[in-house]
């Protein structure tokens, strides 16, 4: 099981020097992900906090480090124009020299992410774009010209240029909320799962997983090369050895260890990721 960290992109992560020091930091300590959450506001209309752009926090990762695995856990491609995040997760590839895995995802809240801006909330109509997006962006990696009409994105013929540096394409986890069944059949057909419970903050438990990976495969026979992504507050508690044990023996392929102002401050947290993923 690989590590990673999945850091908030608000509050004291909203300041861009703090989190480019603690991507540094995590580099440094032998992690091997490095994973922004990618919210406009997050909550609405209070608290007001600091945001940092996290493709802008990416990007100077990317130039800073040379070996950790990095990208957004998750981008609510729905609030997205498909052929901008093209050009973007390119580029960026490049910038990282093939390190970016692309998590994408409905997004979560609405309200505070999509219906403050005047964007539709619903669940039937984000799913619609996020299936167009996934396609468009295939498309477009593909370096070979490409049109699309969709229900709500349509395309001329046109080509872009760069590939990515990493090939058949940039990797995809697919987000999704269980049990809720739609999110995990259209991760099948991508590279990897990142789950949560619907209408909860409580982490997917191991046993949880299991029936995860279960349902998975009857879409997708191979799990050779699937990422299953487990992640929660768990490194450097009590029994974090034994914890993450759990999770391996469930599936888990990565875990993502969750870092936010609600754990503690900067200065602890970094302290945290400093002393580097645990030793299974």
């Amino acid at each position: 099981m690989k590590f990673g960290i999945s850091i908030i992109n608000f509050a004291s992560y909203g300041n861009p020097k703090h989190f480019i020091e603690i991507a540094c930091e995590a580099e440094k300590a032998g992690w091997d992900g490095f994973f922004p959450w990618d919210h406009m506001l997050l909550f609405y209309p209070d608290p007001v906090l600091p945001v940092l752009d996290p493709w802008i926090g990416l990007t100077a990762v990317a130039a800073r480090t040379q070996r950790i695995r990095l990208g957004p856990m998750i981008t609510p491609l729905p609030r997205r124009r498909p052929w901008k995040v093209a050009r973007e997760t390119v580029s960026l590839d490049h910038v990282s020299n093939g390190r970016l895995i692309l998590g994408v995802g409905l997004g979560n809240p609405p309200d505070a992410d999509f219906g403050v801006f005047g964007e539709d909330t619903g669940w039937k109509v984000r799913a619609e774009k996020l299936d167009e997006s996934l396609e468009i962006l295939m498309g477009l990696w593909s370096g070979k010209p490409f049109r699309h009409q969709g229900k709500h994105y349509h395309l001329d013929e046109v080509t872009f240029l760069p590939t990515p540096v990493q090939q058949p394409r940039i990797p995809i986890w697919g987000a999704g909320a269980w049990p809720r069944k739609g999110a995990f059949r259209r991760a099948a057909r991508l590279d990897g799962i990142v789950p949560m419970l619907w209408k909860s903050w409580d982490p997917v438990q191991p046993k949880q997983f299991k029936h995860i990976r279960a349902y998975i495969q009857r879409y997708r026979k191979d799990l050779t090369d699937f990422d299953v992504v487990g992640s929660g507050e768990v490194v450097g508690t009590e029994n974090d050895v034994e914890i993450l044990n759990a999770y391996a023996d469930a599936g888990c392929t990565w875990w993502l260890d969750i870092i936010s102002d609600r754990r503690g401050s900067y200065e602890e947290m970094r302290e945290l990721v400093s002393k580097g993923p645990p030793k299974l």
